[in-house]
């Protein structure tokens, strides 16, 4: 590991632009305290574009290989895996596994929005973590519920909030809306009909609103990679619809557009809590339902769900208090020095709590399945000679595989039609 007597030095993990924006908060807080900070991408997963990163303020991003990632963990001080849950369970596994009763770094990880899914599975994740940035109080309620009932424990769970909220959100603004920002999700709603329906609805709103501006913001540009990829882009949706003047799709980022904004609209984003933190008023769409695969089943207690045809009446709800208590109360510095507090005590004192996580009868056997996993425990499947002979018996079988590697595809296909006609039945 890096030699501390030097300025401490720290690893951030990112592959796509919404893992890069919640770890650029870290980034900077750990740089203007005085670390020497790297930004890395793992090249099985680096979808990020010059203009993403760009977004985000961070200076540059490395393309690494998954298979190095470990070994240069291990030569820094700290690091923060920005990344999916299966991924950060996979590198944390590995480099408690390298380091073993020596010195490692100090692990960070979180989640980079709110959570939708797998809530559970993604704290099982993450657990072999030094530092496991919680979003919100009712997650760490769950956190350590599970925690206490699996026998792992909880050191590492940290109340911090999104890195990209304050402690206090503004006062929730009041006059005209004048703008109006829609958040769009690159797979909420997966179907094309919902998502054109939404869109419409947008415009219809800008229509009946003519005295506002009414703005579009895709996930990603057509073309850009994401986490969650978009196959239906509203530019493709609504290439030809008679959109009105007051009605634009935009790509500037959403911090910008919110400070703009009088009413953020969306489903399920986090950009909802953006909003809310700005002051901003927001509605949460009701008109596909309220479901699991739209994220949006976690929001009901926030009080700010709303059809269409509610939003087009300015009938706007008002952010509910313990909602509001859960996502940004229980702490008075903000997420991302909260985090780097907690770093330094690390660093400084020597502990490292996923020692006492990685006791635990749940993550010994996690590692071990982990080991076969990576080392090729798992059984090869079967070759087509002896999936073949196995169906059809050793002189059927080695005919049938004898036709189909080397009797070309022509003639394999007019035997084949000739067989399903011909063969006897019963």
């Amino acid at each position: 590991m890096h030699d501390t007597t030097d300025s401490p030095t720290a690893l951030v993990v990112a592959a796509f632009d919404s893992q890069l924006k919640w770890a650029a908060a870290l980034w900077t807080q750990l740089r203007d305290r005085g670390f020497q900070v790297r930004v890395v991408a793992p090249r099985s997963m680096a979808t990020l574009s010059p203009a993403q990163i760009a977004a985000t303020g961070v200076d540059t991003v490395d393309v690494v290989p998954d298979d190095d990632l470990v070994a240069l963990a291990q030569a820094h001080d700290v690091v923060v895996f920005a990344l999916s849950g299966p991924s950060v369970h996979r590198f944390t596994l590995d480099l408690a596994e390298a380091a073993g009763d020596g010195p490692r770094p100090v692990v960070v990880a979180g989640w980079v929005g709110v959570i939708i899914e797998k809530i559970t599975a993604g704290y099982l994740d993450r657990c072999a973590a030094d530092v496991v940035a919680v979003n919100a109080r009712h997650e760490l309620e769950h956190f350590l519920h599970v925690a206490s009932r699996l026998d792992i424990a909880p050191g590492n769970l940290l109340l911090t909030g999104l890195p990209i909220l304050s402690t206090s959100p503004a006062p929730q603004q009041t006059g005209p809306v004048r703008t109006v920002l829609f958040a769009d999700q690159p797979t909420v709603p997966a179907s094309p009909v919902d998502r054109l329906h939404l869109y419409r609805r947008l415009a219809e709103h800008a229509r009946r609103h003519p005295d506002r501006q009414v703005l579009l913001k895709p996930r990603h540009r057509r073309g850009e990679g994401t986490f969650h990829r978009m196959h239906h882009h509203p530019e493709d949706l609504l290439a030809h619809d008679d959109l009105p003047p007051n009605f634009a799709v935009t790509y500037r980022p959403v911090p910008e557009l919110l400070e703009e904004a009088d009413l953020l609209v969306t489903v399920s984003s986090t950009a909802c809590l953006e909003a809310v933190d700005r002051g901003r008023r927001v509605a949460l769409v009701l008109d596909l339902g309220v479901h699991e695969r739209l994220g949006n089943h976690v929001l009901l207690d926030s009080g700010l769900l709303r059809t269409f045809d509610q939003v087009d009446a300015d009938d706007l709800g008002t952010p509910d208090p313990d909602w509001v208590d859960s996502w940004f109360g229980g702490r008075d510095v903000a997420p991302a020095v909260a985090v780097v507090d907690r770093v330094e005590e690390l660093l400084a004192t020597g502990e490292r709590p996923s020692r006492d996580a990685l006791r635990s009868a749940y993550l010994r056997s996690a590692l071990a399945l982990h080991r076969e996993q990576r080392d090729g425990g798992r059984p090869a499947p079967p070759t087509a000679w002896e999936r073949r002979t196995r169906t059809h018996g050793l002189a059927k079988g080695a005919a049938v595989h004898v036709g189909f590697e080397w009797v070309p595809p022509a003639v394999q296909k007019p035997v084949r039609r000739w067989w399903r006609e011909h063969r006897p039945l019963g």
